[in-house]
């Protein structure tokens, strides 16, 4: 079983591995920059060494850790200047894996901000399709959405529309999102409905294209759109659902990475610890 979490880069970026190592992780995703700024500081050979190190001396294999786009960028928006800098910071992100040894690049789809899906769905396959001919060996992967005003790829019908139209297929792949799932519609809280709900996905998108799944439960109900992830098991996907979601990952040996709320009622080790229980 591949199972982690967000880990913090606070301090040194390979702080991130002592982070997931504490957690008991084997698997884990990180921002490799600010997530909340424009402007990137470059890696140093220490970082980049240190890094790789660490990873290579703990148990969490390579294939199973990825990083998350910053929160800025968007593929999809009408607004030009928007969108070259959206395009900088994903090839720039691909570059940054690439020198971290990191083989998964996750990246929200965007808003097309009232143009119309067909509109922003074209600006996203032109972004993605010029990042994908950058000459590294990271995977970009889509992010499903929840299904927000003005979002594009919260259906897998959208989002196996998206993936199918990029150049070259071996440098895409997916990432789903229980929460974004949940809440845009797709009902996961039991066995019989995960099944359904990715075999749809299987239809669509292609099961073999998803690399990494985002075990969060829902704050919200289903098809109300919020993107609020919320505890394993007390939110609105429940026990039974994201159990069932664990199990289904496992079988096809899908790494599960943990975005859940550290508050008073749980922390990251808590929800690490009651993902196990449920596989």
């Amino acid at each position: 079983m591949r199972l982690g979490c967000h880990v913090s880069i606070s301090g040194s970026i390979d702080k991130a591995i002592d982070n997931a190592v504490k957690r008991k992780c084997s698997a884990f995703q990180i921002f490799t920059r600010n997530p909340r700024g424009w402007n990137a500081k470059q890696l140093t050979d220490s970082d980049i060494s240190n890094f790789k190190s660490k990873l290579e001396s703990s148990e969490i294999d390579r294939y199973a850790t990825c990083a998350h786009m910053p929160y800025l960028p968007n593929l999809a928006t009408p607004k030009d200047d928007g969108f070259e800098k959206s395009l900088k910071t994903l090839i720039d992100e691909t570059e940054r894996c690439a020198q971290l040894g990191i083989p998964y690049l996750v990246t929200h789809l965007g808003s097309h901000l009232g143009t119309g899906e067909k509109e922003g769905v074209k600006r996203l396959v032109n972004a993605l399709n010029k990042a994908g001919k950058i000459k590294n060996d990271v995977m970009i992967l889509l992010e499903n959405t929840a299904g927000q005003k003005n979002s594009v790829g919260y259906s897998f019908e959208q989002l196996g529309e998206i993936f199918n139209q990029l150049k070259p297929s071996k440098k895409f792949g997916v990432c789903f999102d229980t929460c974004h799932a949940f809440v845009s519609g797709y009902d996961l809280r039991s066995k019989d409905k995960v099944k359904k709900v990715f075999d749809e996905f299987d239809k669509f998108v292609g099961i073999e294209n998803l690399k990494i799944l985002h075990l969060n439960d829902a704050k919200g109900e289903i098809g109300c759109n919020l993107d609020r992830h919320y505890h394993l098991g007390l939110g609105g996907i429940g026990a039974e659902g994201i159990g069932a979601v664990v199990k289904y990952a496992n079988k096809k040996k899908i790494p599960i990475i943990l975005e859940t709320p550290i508050d008073d009622d749980r922390d990251d080790f808590e929800n690490i610890r009651i993902a196990k229980e449920f596989a």
